[in-house]
């Protein structure tokens, strides 16, 4: 709604349609008056859009993009549709057939990709998890400064991550004072991150990634273990971290020893990231901190639309983190 170079031409919703959207987001009124829209208009909303934004579950997102395909429109997509080069791995970690295959589609982790966004008709916009943890883990595996069978993921995220409709395990007196794991070894972001950090590693990673669920509202911690290679020091991790991340306007490094909060990146789209040397195990442990909804996710979108557009990647997201 802030980006000075984007007009809001459409929104949609197939359970609200014909409403007006800061009647289902109270927060949004005096800003818009937006009403919300069926996507079986989806034709004419190509007609006069330059970029489709898709935040629907998996498996509706390829409908999407294959309709669009031969329309000028470019498609960025905050689920999981487009985030994978393989559609086998999609269908097995998701278990619907792919219906797109070959779509002309990229990752979308500007950080990482950037080049590659530039030019894509299709952005598979990187996961909430998986952005927290493979930005902590990426320095290091692309200097090969780990051991990358030993990789493991501790992550914790605020209930925001599972949706908006009613859900036993977010159900208020549930959650509330309540902490614990989900997902494990089962986790659908696992090959996500698994195919990134292969990527940048150039040979297959297999990690574990086990998941928390903690009770608030929105931010994500993610602790990432691993043991260093043999002769790796602190000096040389300090230097990995600062080559690769040292000019990103989003990644803000705490460096050595410090502790990364979920309160310090509320409602922005940093990613805050520091790491400790256990010399006694000779194991990294790396720290992140994000917005699941913003750097996760819609903050992340709005970034790689920039970058997709030419312009500059903070455009619209100027958000200083909302504190206390």
């Amino acid at each position: 709604m802030h980006h000075p170079n984007v007009t809001l031409t459409h929104i949609t919703s197939e359970s609200h349609t014909g409403q007006a959207l800061a009647d289902v987001y109270p927060h949004m009124r005096g800003i818009t008056n937006l009403t919300l829209e069926s996507m079986e208009n989806l034709d004419a909303i190509a007609q006069d859009s330059d970029f489709i934004f898709i935040a629907l579950p998996h498996g509706h997102a390829m409908k999407v993009g294959k309709a669009l395909e031969s329309t000028p429109v470019r498609i960025i997509d905050l689920g999981a549709d487009y985030r994978f080069n393989d559609t086998k791995v999609y269908e097995d970690w998701y278990h619907v057939p792919h219906t797109h295959p070959n779509a002309p589609s990229v990752y979308g982790l500007a950080e990482l990709n950037r080049e590659a966004i530039k030019t894509a008709k299709i952005i598979g916009n990187a996961g909430c998890y998986t952005t927290a943890s493979i930005l902590a883990l990426a320095p290091l595996v692309k200097n090969k400064l780990i051991q990358t069978d030993s990789i493991i993921i501790d992550a914790k995220s605020g209930t925001s991550g599972a949706g908006r409709s009613a859900k036993l395990d977010t159900h208020y007196p549930e959650f509330y004072d309540a902490f614990k794991a989900y997902g494990v070894a089962t986790h659908r972001h696992t090959p996500e991150i698994e195919a990134a950090l292969s990527k940048l590693n150039g040979s297959p990673i297999l990690l574990n990634f086990t998941l928390h669920l903690v009770p608030m509202s929105r931010g994500i911690l993610a602790t990432s273990y691993a043991n260093l290679n043999t002769g790796i020091t602190s000096g040389d991790v300090n230097k990995a971290f600062e080559t690769v991340y040292g000019n990103e306007p989003f990644v803000r490094l705490l460096g050595l020893g410090a502790y990364p909060n979920t309160k310090y990146v509320r409602g922005s789209n940093f990613i805050d990231i520091a790491w400790h040397v256990d010399e006694r195990t000779g194991r990294i442990i790396v720290l992140s901190a994000i917005d699941n909804l913003v750097k996760g996710a819609a903050g992340q979108a709005v970034q790689n639309f920039n970058i997709a557009c030419g312009y500059d990647e903070t455009t619209g997201l100027n958000l200083i983190p909302m504190y206390p």
